[in-house]
């Protein structure tokens, strides 16, 4: 199952690591999403409300992409996912890169769809709360 999971974090992600975050395959309708460190820590319920966070944090960036360098399966149901982003600030002009580049997204898969979804902004953070290390 590990694998399998692994394949459909893949092919949902392809999109977004070209620019292309408008996707929601993948994704149950009633996903869980938590934020566990960065800026705004936070949590909601819904791909509406990830919309609109995402959405929200995406328009502070020009040119953001997501390139992911691994998938973890952890479990049955849990892989994570090691990503880094690039990407320029509207106001700031600051590379993203300069600030939190490297971050973990730690997905659950339950039929066929992600069920919830734990970001960090600091990938450390979230080997640290599973134990790992890099």
């Amino acid at each position: 199952m590990s694998q399998e999971n692994v394949e459909l974090l893949r092919s949902m992600l392809a999109p977004w690591e070209r620019g292309d975050y408008g996707s929601t395959d993948g994704l149950h309708p009633d996903l869980e999403y938590i934020v566990a460190d960065g800026p705004e820590p936070g949590s909601g319920k819904g791909l509406a409300g990830l919309g609109r966070a995402w959405g929200a944090w995406m328009s502070a960036w020009e040119d953001l992409r997501i390139q992911v360098d691994e998938y973890r399966p952890l479990d049955d149901e849990r892989v994570l996912v090691l990503a880094r982003k690039s990407g320029r600030g509207k106001q700031s002009g600051l590379e993203i890169e300069e600030m939190h580049a490297k971050g973990a997204v730690i997905c659950h898969v339950r039929d066929g769809k992600v069920t919830r979804m734990i970001l960090y902004y600091d990938r450390a953070n979230a080997l640290a709360d599973l134990g790992l290390s890099e």
